[in-house]
């Protein structure tokens, strides 16, 4: 029997190759349009999966193209004998993140995917064990800990790393990759505040130097990758062999796990240096902190939690500045308004409460999420049989994933100018002050942050951070795109990414913005 196996392994490899090859050239001699605007052919056995490897490079894109066409926004795609749902309704989304959320954990597919780089971290787990990390991570983001993050950590970032990259590459008239200097720093703040730990990531020499991170880059997107296989035994094999990326996934999980696990025993011996000068014993100032003072927790999966986190707090703001700041260097009259507002609010630097009242920039972040969401489609696992709202049939073990990104751009729910990238349809003028306030959107509408019990617990932290970085950015310097044509491609891993990075000169604005007033 395992020699068939083989043999059939042996067959069926190089036949998913040539067809992947095929189709994915073929989807790149055509307009999209022409070849996903309809609904997939399906084929006995093997369902839709060449369609599926012909858009293999643009999934997000694909989705979304199929979803607009589907009455419910809802679409079966049936893969290898297998069925999985995604949907663009927000009627379903509130189904499985809300209504009927125990029917629909994380589940076996993808936590068997993910368990080699986040194990039982909680983004990667159900249940008692997800509840508990969640309970105890909550801690972490009230007032108190938000101010802190903005006035301790993220406003050094920026005056002694950020805006010092910057100005030496605006002196210089030198391009940079910006959504490599973002995922740098994004990396640092993560460290910094969640475990009191700083990798000196961002640096003026900008050198890859730091081990942990350039490991965390591989182990994100292998990880990714794992996703996209059509017969996962390809991925499982590879695995066992310890060959191609699946060598180098493990080399990045030692590296990242090593390095995680120095951390969480140097942040031990250092509550216990505390706790033995101290009668009363010590207070937990940060996340890590909270967690390895349980003596009853494995160190295993305390570094498991240190490792979600840093997936979250820096692949997350990264990605949605990269494009936010693309989207303005496209859009000057949203510029202009934002400089005004700056101009407006914080006449000196810039602190936790001035950036948290700024309307405008928060709803620039808003719509560019929209349009490109960090996290552009989640996945979930039916426990039981169900019925979703639009009348999907959904049976026990079937994957039902929402794409947000095709929901930020499904003209049912944001109306004809849905591609446009429009901060206004965020705000509201009050008729009395003429003043502009935020109105926030439905979140099974807008699920860029996930809703209902799983819903993002750094949601407040990050715009803040993300309004923080805008604010100081923008009022010093402009960012330009190197290339005038320049369009960037959507992809995404665990997160998104833009494709080979952002290419950006850097100018130095001057002080007076006075016109802006």
């Amino acid at each position: 029997m395992l020699e068939l196996s083989w043999f059939l392994l042996i067959l069926l490899i190089p036949s998913f190759t040539l067809i992947y090859f095929i189709f994915s050239n073929t989807s790149k001699s055509f307009p999209p349009s022409s070849s996903t605007s309809k609904l997939p052919k399906s084929y006995p056995i093997i369902g839709s999966s060449f369609t599926l490897l012909a858009n293999f490079n643009r999934h997000n894109q694909w989705a979304a193209e199929i979803l607009s066409v589907c009455p419910t926004n809802t679409y079966v795609i049936n893969l290898l004998g297998a069925r999985v749902a995604i949907t663009a309704n927000p009627e379903n989304v509130k189904h499985i993140l809300k209504d009927h959320f125990s029917n629909y954990p994380k589940g076996e597919f993808l936590r068997n995917i993910l368990s080699d780089f986040l194990g039982n971290g909680i983004f990667n787990t159900d249940g008692a064990n997800w509840k508990f990390q969640r309970q105890i991570s909550s801690h972490e983001f009230n007032t108190k800990s938000l101010r802190k993050f903005i006035e301790d950590v993220v406003k050094m970032e920026l005056k002694d790393r950020l805006v010092p990259v910057l100005s030496m590459t605006a002196e210089k008239n030198t391009e940079i990759d910006l959504q490599d200097i973002l995922q740098r720093f994004a990396f640092d703040n993560i460290c910094q505040i969640s475990f009191g730990y700083d990798p000196s990531y961002l640096s003026l020499s900008l050198e890859k130097s730091t081990e942990f991170a350039v490991a965390f880059e591989d182990a994100t997107r292998i990880s990714s990758e794992r996703t996209g296989h059509m017969i996962h035994l390809v991925w499982r094999i590879k695995r066992f062999l310890n060959i191609g990326s699946e060598k180098r996934l493990r080399q990045a999980t030692e590296t990242i796990r090593e390095s995680a696990r120095k951390i969480v025993r140097q942040k031990k011996q250092e509550l216990k240096d505390k706790s033995s000068s101290v009668l009363d014993g010590v207070e937990a100032t940060d996340l890590l902190s909270r967690f390895v003072k349980d003596d009853n927790l494995d160190e295993d999966f305390v570094i498991d939690i240190v490792i979600s986190f840093i997936l979250a707090g820096q692949d997350t703001t990264s990605a949605a500045l990269t494009w936010f700041f693309w989207l303005v260097s496209c859009n000057p009259q949203v510029e202009k308004e934002i400089l005004k507002e700056i101009t407006q609010t914080a006449q000196g630097e810039a602190g936790y409460d001035d950036v948290k009242d700024m309307v405008y920039i928060h709803a620039s972040i808003c719509e560019s999420m929209r349009l490109y969401p960090p996290v552009p489609i989640d996945s979930k696992e039916a426990a039981n049989d169900n019925i979703l709202p639009d009348g999907t049939v959904v049976k026990k073990g079937m994957r039902v994933s929402y794409s947000s990104y095709a929901m930020g751009r499904m003209e049912k729910l944001w109306g004809l100018d849905c591609n446009e990238f429009k901060p206004e349809r965020w705000l509201v003028k009050d008729n009395i002050t003429g003043n502009l306030g935020f109105v926030a959107k439905d979140s099974y509408m807008y699920p860029v942050f996930q809703a209902g019990p799983r819903i993002c617990l750094g949601k407040e932290m990050a715009f803040l951070q993300m309004k923080m970085i805008v604010v100081e950015v923008l009022r010093k310097f402009q960012v330009v795109p190197v290339a005038n044509d320049f369009e960037p491609v959507f992809v995404s891993y665990l997160t998104s990414k833009m494709k080979g990075g952002f290419p950006v000169k850097i100018r130095k604005r001057t002080t007076d913005f006075s016109h802006f007033g």
